[in-house]
């Protein structure tokens, strides 16, 4: 089992590049089966989602934009619970179909403030797409549609996710080992 040091944690190899890859794949399967006819706008979340949005574009087959929306919530290994706007969204949404894409949900407090702020922009439906999703610590009610890889309630660090803004650059993702 490989190790790794970030800042002041050491992490253990969890997901190989290569299981993220085949998730990403099927994701993309199925989205080209259901919105190839729709020309979605892709919204990816900044930071975490850009690896994600990178790759995943890479197997869509349909015409599709992607625009990037910037939310905060974390400050070392857990959620703050307060969610900031960061970045705004420069496309209009009214009448479109919109995909979301997440690196993580988790307690699901960004998603639900991410969602408020589209819905108000009146798009014709929203679709989220997450590459992570731990179902034990969910705490909003929000519906996933796509979902790469189910994880437990671990804090993990790696392709695009952080810890203190350090390991987003790591091909793999490693969880946390608890000392």
């Amino acid at each position: 089992m490989t190790t790794i040091k970030v800042l002041d944690k050491s992490f253990e190899l969890y997901l190989p590049f290569e299981k993220i890859e085949a998730s990403i794949k099927e994701m993309a399967h199925k989205m080209n089966n259901e919105l190839n006819d729709k020309e979605p706008l892709f919204i990816s979340v900044l930071n975490g989602a850009f690896m994600f949005a990178g790759d995943l574009f890479k197997h869509l087959n349909f015409e599709a934009e992607i625009s990037f929306v910037k939310m905060a919530s974390y400050e070392g290994t857990s959620t703050t619970g307060k969610v900031k706007h960061l970045i705004g969204l420069n496309e209009s949404i009214k009448g479109r179909t919109v995909v979301i894409l997440e690196d993580i949900v988790d307690t699901g407090i960004s998603m639900d403030q991410i969602l408020r702020q589209l819905n108000a922009l009146d798009p014709k439906e929203i679709k989220i797409a997450t590459l992570l999703f731990k179902p034990n610590a969910l705490k909003k009610d929000i519906t996933l549609d796509y979902v790469g890889l189910e994880i437990p309630n671990d804090f993990i660090v790696g392709y695009g996710l952080d810890y203190n803004g350090r390991g987003r650059n790591l091909k793999d993702i490693y969880s946390v080992v608890e000392e």
